[in-house]
């Protein structure tokens, strides 16, 4: 974003003729910034070289070991087309911030939401899919008009695609609900044949039970919270 003073978001994967072009892209840029969303490494893998060839500080969440200047929420970075603001959005990743862009009522999203389909993985720590759901409502607060997400097309119909997302995490924890009624001791894995059956492609297996975990970790949180008595 921008044109002289500019902030390159989520550099993408480390891939030599990648880095080449990014490098070549902003080389006439007076200043660069390197603004990460998350840890991932499709998001970050090409980011020290980058910084290295255009001597471009890194910044991004708090605790991301690729992270030169970490930054708090509600932090502003400038650029000549406006500043960008970072937002705490965990779900995806614990550390994971979108970027507000308030003169265009704009967001870019790393992998809080995505440009296609109605879900993002949500399953890498306790505690995830609680937090996916309050960061789906920040960006609600925001009133943007569009979403730019770091895979696939723009959402210009934010509450549309926000309702989306969050309709299909809610989906998924009642999936698990009622799993619990019918087998209040199911695993996860049993939990998982339930949801999707014994056709998952093998590839997909790990992340869909780390999914399907953490939907687990937050009904069970949540029914204690609620004092229910079938959850000890």
């Amino acid at each position: 974003m921008g044109r002289k003073d500019l902030a390159l978001i989520d550099p993408g994967p480390d891939v030599e003729d990648h880095v080449r072009a990014l490098v070549t892209w902003v080389e006439d840029a007076s200043s660069v910034r390197i603004l990460l969303t998350h840890g991932h490494g499709d998001h970050t893998g090409a980011a020290r070289a980058v910084a290295a060839a255009l001597d471009a500080p890194i910044h991004g969440p708090p605790e991301l070991d690729l992270v030169d200047h970490p930054l708090a929420e509600g932090d502003e970075i400038e650029t000549d087309e406006g500043e960008i603001v970072a937002v705490d959005s965990p779900g995806h990743a614990r550390r994971h911030y979108s970027y507000s862009w308030p003169s265009r009522a704009a967001l870019f999203a790393g992998d809080l939401v995505l440009g296609r389909g109605d879900t993002t993985w949500v399953g890498e720590y306790p505690g995830c899919v609680s937090d996916y759901l309050a960061s789906l409502a920040r960006l609600r607060a925001l009133e943007l008009q569009v979403i730019y997400p770091a895979h696939g097309d723009p959402l210009e119909d934010v509450s549309e695609a926000l309702g989306r997302f969050e309709a299909h995490r809610r989906a998924r924890i009642r999936e698990v609900e009622e799993a619990l009624r019918q087998d209040p001791d199911a695993s996860a894995r049993g939990i998982l044949e339930s949801i999707y059956g014994r056709d998952l492609h093998p590839e997909l297996e790990a992340a869909a039970l780390r999914s399907v975990q953490a939907l687990l970790d937050h009904v069970q949180s949540t029914s204690r919270g609620r004092g229910d008595p079938s959850a000890g």
